[in-house]
């Protein structure tokens, strides 16, 4: 019996021995991987890498800009379905266990017994999984999976069940780019989290296994199997009935990938132009990581009709110079599709599509068109078959045969005619096109060439461009400003300046070669009177014109000679049409922006366009006070007056002068043609009562676009043709008239005030300049009187 007793106590000390030395070893372990932790305490101001969303006008999505596709959401803004999907998933004792699960360890290591020489179950719970991703390395080890362990513990100590769940939702990689459950949700599925169904939920639970494991075009089967998988995992875990779990089961996934990309809107050069003006003012790592959201100024519906108009313009011109040929060719047997989808295609140049001709006679070209590329990558299988008739190609002034070949790469545009298309060619004529808001310098829509795609730059913003003819109203503004009136003469005759050493004698020309003698500023501006121009100039002084075109902000120091009133200077198409602008809203300053507002992740509001102060807007309640006011405090570049009539001159121009192609439109409008030597540029800027628009074509290496090319043959109608479509549906709007300002019948060709019924225009003037109230009968006034009697019906005079 002793003996027993002894074998017993020995074996009790023995175990004692063997149960301190575990518990000793342990607690060196937990001491030893204890040491240097990650400080977890840092999650508590975490701010994940968040993306920059930029929305249109209406908030539209216009671009996104990020290093990791993620918004971020709390915890109280995810939805029972899909956090029930993911503790299912990965993680269903998730609220009970302390940031290790025994359970699920044991039953990690029953599977992975079972399954020898398969892939094995991990057993790490969500909290290890967030003290992994933020805290350590990825690394395969044992001593990581105690660091893990420890920090768990340690997470979940110090933060709720609830944050640790947040923090995971938000950093976890669900594929294809996509960081955190709101960014996957609406590039698979194009959904906010609360619209998900339970077969979506279902599948993006599935992904942060293994992404590309469950691609859900590479891997569709194995995308499906997963997802059932959690769904029977939801149904076992009580969150849905297995009648509907069932249901869920035979739905097909139908992911589809969400494009955001300007080019939708075709806006790909306000987008560039906005991302730009961000990384400037705040930074690459703030646009990139920072979760602004920004609102900008964009009018979608005006962004494609500009994109239109411009298009339709540039190809216009170029189409009337020829076929050029294409460059590009592949085979035009077998399966031409394969080759034909390696070509890249720009793909803001849409509705047009790269073909392949088949085969070609006098009366039709037969074409294969460009299969699209599916979300997966492949190539669609059907290959589309259509059709040129000679009609749709008869621009190349050519036969087909004689135009096209077998193997050729050509663009082709659908017709409203099923399986016919029209032979179209890149054109290599550029331009430009801006559209503002006059009373606010808000840019509604900005084209910068024929296709962002092809090249990024701006030619709205960065093409510096002689604007010719388009910038005498700021010459002749800058007169009326100064004591002319629109009735005040100037002779068109010859000019001559002896410039001095070798520079000779400079003559400058009228259009045309012609002179009318005296005429009143008015038919300068209409008729874009070189000679005119340069002697009201002369008179005015060139350093005053030039401190006006720096008001407006067209030039930022003119050189103050003759030539820079004929527009010889250099400016952008931006720059051009906010002057305009200012002229449009009676000569306020305006500054063009591309932003309304930017917000931080947070919500608070750091940049603001407007400045302008809103006086009893912030009143608590209503008191029988006076109504909100907006207080403008904007500098004035020139008096209303004559912003009015220098306004009133450009309809002339509309009306009777180089532009009477824009009368189409039918609605009030002003503005002036430019075209520069040799025809190297032309411009048309003009104005609603509401909308400014500048407009520029030319060639990006400066060469002539024709002997005979004006602005009034090409880039006017460009302007109508916008005119007409964002004006339509619209009540003319008449250009304000300021107070005090004097409507007085005068004769177009003199300025000399006329009774009723004669060939007569109503003229603006300022008090105290209009011309003498006695009516004068034109046709008793010979060319050499009307210049004498005008002379005292202004204060410019003759010159």
């Amino acid at each position: 019996m002793r003996l027993i007793f002894r074998f017993f106590a020995f074996l009790f000390a023995g175990a004692s021995f063997v149960g301190l030395f575990a518990a000793g070893a342990f607690a060196f372990v937990i001491w030893k991987f204890s040491q240097d932790l990650p400080d977890h305490a840092q999650l508590q101001n975490y701010e994940p890498p968040v993306m920059t969303r930029v929305h249109a006008g209406d908030g539209g999505l216009l671009a996104e800009y990020a290093k990791e596709r993620r918004l971020y959401l709390p915890i109280q803004a995810m939805p029972r379905l899909l956090i029930s999907a993911y503790l299912s998933a990965e993680d269903k004792n998730f609220y009970t266990h302390n940031g290790i699960d025994p359970e699920g360890i044991a039953r990690a290591v029953v599977t992975n017994f079972r399954n020898r020489g398969s892939r094995q179950q991990g057993a790490s719970t969500i909290t290890q999984q967030v003290a992994k991703n933020f805290l350590l390395s990825g690394e395969q080890s044992y001593e990581r999976k105690i660091r893990e362990a420890l920090i768990a513990l340690k997470l979940e100590s110090t933060f709720s069940k609830d944050k640790i769940l947040e923090l995971y939702l938000n950093e976890i990689y669900l594929g294809l780019g996509n960081y955190g459950v709101a960014a996957a949700a609406l590039n698979y599925f194009g959904k906010s989290l609360h619209e998900l169904t339970l077969p979506e939920a279902a599948y993006m639970a599935a992904l942060p296994k293994g992404p590309n494991n469950y691609h859900p075009f590479e891997k569709r089967d194995a995308a499906i199997t997963r997802r059932n998988w959690v769904i029977d995992r939801m149904v076992d875990n009580g969150f849905v009935s297995r009648a509907d779990g069932e249901k869920a089961k035979a739905e097909p996934l139908t992911v589809s990938l969400r494009a955001v990309s300007p080019n939708l809107l075709n806006a790909g050069f306000f987008a560039e132009e906005v991302r730009r003006e961000i990384a400037e003012r705040y930074g690459s790592k703030k646009l990139y990581e920072g979760g602004l959201s920004v609102r900008t100024t964009l009018d979608p519906k005006l962004q494609i009709m500009a994109r239109k108009a411009l298009m339709d313009g540039l190809v216009r011109y170029d189409e009337a110079r020829g076929w050029r040929g294409t460059d590009k060719r592949i085979s035009p047997s077998g399966d031409w599709g394969a080759a034909l989808a390696a070509e890249p295609l720009y793909n803001d140049v849409q509705p047009w599509r790269f073909a392949v001709v088949l085969d070609v006679n006098d009366q039709q070209a037969r074409i294969g068109i460009q299969p699209r590329r599916l979300p997966g990558g492949q190539i669609e299988r059907e290959r589309v078959v259509g059709v040129i008739p000679a009609e749709n190609a008869r621009w190349t002034r050519k036969r087909l045969t004689q135009t096209l070949s077998p193997g050729d790469v050509i663009y082709a545009e659908p017709t409203d005619k099923p399986g016919q298309f029209r032979l179209r060619q890149f054109p290599e004529v550029s331009g430009a096109m801006v559209v503002l808001d006059p009373h606010t310098g808000r840019i509604l829509a900005m084209v910068g060439g024929f296709s962002f795609d092809q090249s990024e730059f701006n030619r709205a913003t960065q093409a510096m461009r002689q604007p010719g003819s388009s910038f005498k109203p700021f010459v002749y503004a800058t007169a009326l400003d100064n004591g002319y009136t629109p009735s005040s003469i100037v002779v068109d005759e010859p000019f001559e300046l002896d410039q001095g050493g070798s520079l000779g004698i400079w003559r400058p020309e009228n259009y045309g070669g012609d002179f009318a003698g005296p005429r009143t500023l008015r038919y300068g501006i209409e008729q874009s009177r070189n000679l005119m121009t340069i002697r009201l100039a002369r008179d005015v002084g060139m350093p005053l014109i030039a401190e006006y075109s720096k008001r407006f902000g067209i030039y930022d120091d003119l050189l103050p000679v003759l030539a820079m009133a004929l527009g010889a200077g250099e400016t952008t198409v931006l720059r051009m049409t906010a002057a305009y602008g200012m002229l449009a809203n009676g000569g306020r300053r305006i500054k063009p922006t591309l932003i309304d507002r930017i917000q931080d992740r947070y919500g608070a509001t750091i940049f603001k366009h407007d400045e302008r102060n809103c006086e009893g807007c912030q009143a608590d309640r209503w008191a029988d006070q006076d109504e909100p006011s907006l207080i403008d405090r904007r500098e004035r570049v020139i008096d209303p007056m004559s912003a009015y009539q220098i306004t009133s001159m450009m309809e002339g121009v509309v009306q009777r002068g180089t532009a009477t192609v824009v009368k189409a439109v039918g609605k009030t409008l002003a503005g002036k043609t430019g075209t520069t030597n040799e025809a190297k540029d032309v411009w048309f800027v003009g104005y609603s009562a509401d909308l400014a628009v500048g407009v520029f074509m030319g060639y990006d290496k400066p060469r002539s676009l024709g002997d005979s090319a004006t602005a009034g043959q090409y880039a006017a109608p460009i302007f109508r043709d916008f005119m007409i479509a964002a004006l339509k549906d619209k009540p003319d709007v008449k250009f304000r008239v300021p107070p005090q300002m004097k409507l007085v019948r005068v004769n177009r060709a003199t300025g000399l005030r006329v009774g009723p019924g004669e060939d007569a225009i109503i003229e603006a003037f300022k008090p105290g300049t209009g011309p003498p109230d006695t009516f004068v009968n034109p046709s008793t006034v010979g060319r050499t009187g009307g210049a004498a009697g005008a002379i005292t019906s202004g204060t410019g005079g003759l010159y």
